[in-house]
């Protein structure tokens, strides 16, 4: 089984951040697991296929993890951003199963260790 070591990202849609502006916040933390599926699959007949993975990561959890499991929406694996398409919450692990590439907004300061 390998290991995994990496981002997760967390966002949190419609934060006020002064008063009348409203946006997303996102929070990068870092955790460490194992993988427990390693596989791929490519998704309709197109010329351009759109192409996902189909594994799922095992990461020990903190109280902000398991708290906050439902604002997960990334996880950098193996150098790209992946969405988190399901969290099975696990205590004290979360499974998390990883779909296509995120595209979405992403942290912009250096990610904390929990």
């Amino acid at each position: 089984m390998a290991r995994f070591y990496g981002k997760v990202g967390f966002v949190q849609s419609n934060v006020e951040t002064r008063p009348g502006v409203y946006k997303d916040v996102v929070t990068e933390l870092r955790y460490k697991g194992d993988v427990l599926n390693n596989s791929r699959r490519l998704d309709g007949e197109k010329i351009n296929q759109d192409f996902s993975v189909g594994n799922r990561i095992s990461i020990v959890a903190d109280a902000y993890a398991n708290n906050t499991f439902f604002a997960m929406k990334y996880i950098e694996w193996m150098g790209t951003l992946w969405v988190i398409s399901n969290v099975d919450v696990q205590s004290p692990r979360l499974i998390l199963s990883l779909g296509g590439v995120y595209n979405g907004p992403k942290a912009t300061q250096t990610p904390v260790a929990p």
